[in-house]
């Protein structure tokens, strides 16, 4: 691999794989939130919030962590501006006290922070503006959940960002499964090492929170119970569950994140965790897996965009998959095998928001990547025409991320509208 690619690569792992406490989509309009009145330089009056409806639809209905069990985007801005630290970014409310949340609750109570619906913006479009007296401020968020792009101050900007467009099929995104796997390679992991350690670490403590608590409707627990330990298929699906439970049901313990999501942070990296300590595997074996997993969810993210009515936990499952393949010796070719007969299975799981069930769609998800495995490593695959698989791995890629970006725009629509109950049946 040549030094520029492999450099990129660094980035991109550096970029991505950060701690975020809590489902993201709250955390960040906490962030906004925090920010917003660290630039007022006093405490607002009052806050008001303008999204996109993927963020509205992904807070809707979960725990907004230390909040003491509270949910909805009125309670994480509202927190964010009591008792947040921007500086912190999507560990904005690890200092949240007691006192904050009581004050939080109470401000809530009597309609503190507002929040309206922004069309035809970004899938994740963020606005807080606050008010003091005559004072005024605001922190817009686009496409990545700290990214600022603008904040003002009493109506003068006083930032600005240029942003982006996101999910192209454009030349200047230079990764593939095939440059991933030679990187996973090939690379001094001393450059890495950092960050996988951390994934390890973070993303298996609040796997084994989730199986011990009482989150969710305990599918990681469920799971064990039903089926047993034995089996290393049940546990991998098992241990990414449980942390889903645990962090969709409010637990304060940090997730290192994947594609912005803390459900697929997990899901890339503790189903790899278990395989590789089912097989025996070195220290060595096991990052350079987690890389394969960590990159190819990204690479598949790439093209349906941060936020989407297209499930993330299928392409996080998927890529745990190809690193399932890669340490059971498999070729390039039957890794490939493995991300398509994944996304040609469950590519059609549709995200209605950040809430207890994501711990079932990820099993789901990894059943499926796991089949997609088996079958790949017995030379078997879905085969070109077979609805929208395509003649080679990186076009069935664009494939499914035209559906997700494009085809998925008005279902992600009706999903919002049964949410905000704008449908009656």
């Amino acid at each position: 691999m040549n030094q520029k690619l492999e450099n990129e690569f660094i980035d991109i792992l550096r970029s991505e794989l950060v701690p975020a406490l809590g489902c993201t989509e709250p955390i960040a309009i906490a962030y906004a939130a925090a920010k917003a009145r660290q630039v007022l330089g006093c405490f607002p009056d009052s806050i008001e919030l303008c999204c996109s409806g993927n963020i509205i639809k992904n807070v809707k209905g979960v725990t907004v962590p230390n909040s003491g069990g509270m949910r909805g985007i009125d309670v994480a801005a509202t927190l964010g501006v009591v008792g947040g630290d921007a500086d912190r970014e999507l560990e904005v409310l690890e200092g949240v006290t007691a006192e904050d949340i009581a004050r939080t609750k109470e401000l809530v109570g009597k309609g503190y922070a507002t929040c309206r619906l922004k069309e035809n913006v970004a899938n994740l479009y963020i606005v807080a503006s606050v008010r003091a007296g005559e004072h005024t401020a605001s922190v817009t968020i686009v496409n990545r959940h700290t990214l600022i792009t603008e904040i003002t101050k009493d109506g003068q900007t006083i930032y600005s960002h240029k942003i982006h467009s996101q999910g192209k099929n454009d030349s200047k995104w230079d990764m593939t499964v095939a440059s991933i796997i030679d990187f996973a390679d090939t690379v001094d992991l001393d450059k890495v090492r950092d960050l996988l350690s951390r994934q390890i670490e973070m993303n298996t403590a609040i796997s084994e929170a989730g199986l011990r608590g009482d989150f969710g409707v305990h599918v990681g627990r469920t799971l064990l119970e039903a089926y047993g330990r034995d089996d290393v298929r049940i546990r991998a699906r098992a241990k990414a569950a449980a942390g889903s439970d645990a962090r969709m049901g409010g637990c304060s313990l940090p997730v290192v994140i994947n594609s912005g999501s803390g459900n697929q942070g997990m899901t890339v990296s503790l189903p790899v965790i278990e395989y590789a300590h089912e097989l025996g595997l070195s220290d060595e074996k096991l990052f350079r897996s987690l890389l394969v997993s960590n990159l190819v969810s990204i690479h598949l993210k790439h093209y349906i965009g941060s936020l989407s009515a297209f499930c993330g936990a299928v392409t996080a499952a998927a890529g745990a998959g190809a690193a399932i393949t890669y340490m059971s010796g498999g070729t390039c070719q039957q890794i490939g095998m493995t991300i398509v007969n994944t996304l040609a299975n469950v590519g059609g799981v549709i995200c209605d928001g950040a809430k207890s069930s994501c711990a079932a769609k990820i099993s789901s998800a990894l059943d499926a990547a796991i089949l997609a495995h088996t079958l790949s490593m017995n030379g078997l695959a879905f085969s070109a025409g077979e609805g929208i698989v395509e003649n080679d791995l990186e076009s069935t890629i664009k494939s499914v991320g035209y559906v997700g970006r494009v085809g998925m725009k008005d279902t992600d629509i009706q999903i919002l509208n049964i949410m905000l109950d704008q449908i009656k049946f």
